[in-house]
């Protein structure tokens, strides 16, 4: 050691060659004895040269933020590099909202803040979601006189979009003066992400125009926005360019496209991209595969593709196990999910709460509620609100009232204010004709404030999306689509169809319960796709929550008397309907 300290002392002729020396630092401890030999010897004092030295402690993989913010320390007057040093180090850190006391400090300070001060602190903003210092920083930003230094407004740009105010992402973009390949990209994402996709895919057109060349980057972003949109149309002909493009030798933008055909419903064109990759499947390939299997409810598939991943020398982890879980549950595979769930710690896989939610799911439905409560409390960490209400679910399809009101007790003791959850079990006393308990269900809701979150579908004809909400008379179509519905009511009563009260509140009249239905979201987008579309042409709808039991019915006939297959994609899975019949089995 005293050797090491004695060759680098001894090439040491001054800054300039403290300064070629720096990065060839190979441990902390040499880190440790330049920082040494730097105070005795003098050097310390050159501002460039302490700079870089805090810049390797602070960020470096062997290094020690610590250390480099006791060196800080000691300096009597640092200059703006040693608080950028600092600054890019806490960035990186697990606590990088302390970069903000730091950013603070030096304008308390008058210390001088430069460009890279903020594009550090900003990427702070961006790690913790910091909106309202996003917008501090952007003033300063504009008063420092920065929003010329094209790279700096590159990454507000990215904070605006990773923070969710898209608005003032599309601000600073317009504004710059100079875009990159990077700028483009950071909207692209920051769109298809924040629930405005087709915005996405305009700008992604727009580059075509100005002669910008997307990157493998660029179509990640816009097949994120088809798949968000279950776009397929639009996601074909992105597909159809990244061949031209060559770009498919990228596995991330295969993952991408797998991805997109699968939220589109797709999976058939899922698997072939898939398999074309050959040996190049990365773990994340085959996680997105199976869980493309698992939402399609074809749960066969996705454990035999669970096996071949493993003899493909595949380490399982908690994602592929999430998902050949949800596999089992959206496929009625009680015993396979309970089996795979007790052979995770084979694979050192730990449960985390989502693994347990997808098994209570799978038991309770299978209505094995006394063993899904047991598995609840078995668990070392606390359960979440979903496992719970994946419990009182169950419920209502057994009807188990004692078991109902323990699960609500939890979730009501953890704060939830779900509508759908005092519904449930305020139907179970209906189901058992309880209707003091009904009634102080429907007072608990009132005193609570309980909010229903507003059930949304919608479907895209000629490019144009069309979003539908229950009792919706905002479309400019509404007269025809009501009249269409009330023509799919009188046909479907010609097949025996009886409306599936139980999914309403029990406290109004059974007819105005049957209009409450006739009119939800899901059904209103059907019957606008019927109007809207030719013949035989496939349906497409998106919901923004499960589908309801009577609105699963009534679609099961549509697609049999008008000989229409229809696909609704919902919170959890996708339900193909076709003569009459869906691809769940009725197991959902």
């Amino acid at each position: 050691m005293v050797r090491e300290t004695y060759t680098y002392s001894s090439k040491i002729n001054g800054m300039a060659n403290l300064e070629s020396i720096i990065p060839k630092c190979a441990s902390f401890s040499h880190i440790k004895q330049l920082q040494a030999y730097t105070f005795t010897s003098g050097t310390f004092k050159f501002s460039r040269a302490r700079s870089k030295l805090l810049d390797l402690c602070a960020i470096a993989s062997f290094g020690s933020l610590s250390f480099a913010i006791s060196v800080f320390r000691q300096i009597p007057s640092p200059f703006t590099n040693d608080f950028n040093a600092i600054i890019r180090g806490l960035v990186q850190s697990p606590q990088p909202s302390t970069a903000f006391a730091w950013y603070r400090s030096m304008q308390r300070g008058s210390f001088r803040v430069d460009a890279l001060t903020c594009s550090f602190t900003l990427k702070a903003c961006a790690r913790v979601l910091a909106a309202t210092e996003s917008l501090q920083l952007h003033a300063n930003i504009i008063r420092f006189g920065f929003m010329a230094d094209s790279l700096l407004g590159t990454t507000l740009l990215d904070v605006y979009a990773k923070v969710g105010n898209l608005s003032y992402a599309r601000l600073v973009f317009d504004e710059m003066q100079l875009r990159d390949i990077a700028s483009w990209n950071s909207l692209i994402f920051g769109l298809a992400q924040g629930s405005q996709a087709s915005e996405a895919l305009d700008l992604f057109k727009r580059m075509e125009v100005e002669g910008i060349k997307p990157n493998e980057v660029t179509v990640m972003g816009v097949l994120s926005a088809c798949s968000n949109m279950g776009d397929f149309k639009e996601g074909e002909k992105i597909h159809g360019f990244i061949r031209n493009q060559k770009l498919d030798i990228n596995v991330q933008v295969c993952n991408a496209l797998i991805d997109m055909y699968a939220n589109c419903g797709f999976v058939d064109k899922a698997y072939g991209v898939f398999d074309n990759m050959g040996c190049r499947k990365c773990l994340v390939t085959w996680n997105t595969m199976i869980m493309a299997f698992a939402r399609d409810g074809d749960g066969h598939k996705a454990l035999k593709l669970f096996e071949q991943m493993k003899k493909a020398g595949v380490q399982p982890d908690a994602v592929t196990y999430l998902a050949v879980l949800s596999a089992c549950n959206h496929a009625g595979l009680v015993e396979d999910g309970v089996r795979l769930f007790n052979t995770m710690g084979k694979h050192e896989v730990k449960p985390n709460v989502k693994h347990y939610g997808s098994l209570v799911d799978l038991l309770g439905r299978a209505g094995r509620l006394k063993e899904a409560y047991n598995l609840i409390n078995s668990m070392s960490m606390v359960p979440d609100v979903v496992l719970w209400q994946s419990l009182l679910g169950a419920c209502r399809i057994y009807k188990d009232v004692e078991m109902a009101e323990i699960a609500l007790r939890k979730l009501v003791e953890m704060g939830s204010n779900n509508c759908g959850d005092f519904v449930l079990l305020s139907n179970i006393y209906a189901a058992h004709e309880r209707w003091n308990d009904v009634g102080r269900v429907r007072d608990a809701m009132k005193n609570r404030e309980v909010k229903k979150v507003p059930g949304f579908s919608y479907m895209e004809v000629d490019g144009s999306r069309h979003k539908f909400f229950t009792g919706d008379k905002s479309n400019a179509r509404w007269k025809e689509i009501y009249s269409k519905l009330d023509e799919i009511g009188f046909k479907i009563k010609e097949l025996g169809y009886v409306a599936e009260t139980s999914f309403v509140l029990h406290d109004i009249g059974e007819e105005e319960k049957e209009n409450q239905l006739c009119y939800h979201s899901e059904k209103l987008a059907v019957a606008f796709g019927l109007i809207s579309t030719s013949e035989g042409t496939p349906i497409h709808v998106i919901k923004n929550l499960r589908i309801c039991g009577d609105c699963h019915e009534v679609i099961k006939l549509v697609s049999k008397i008008y000989e229409r297959q229809i696909i609704v994609r919902d919170r959890v899975r996708f339900h193909k309907f076709k003569d009459g019949f869906c691809s769940c089995r009725d197991y959902w």
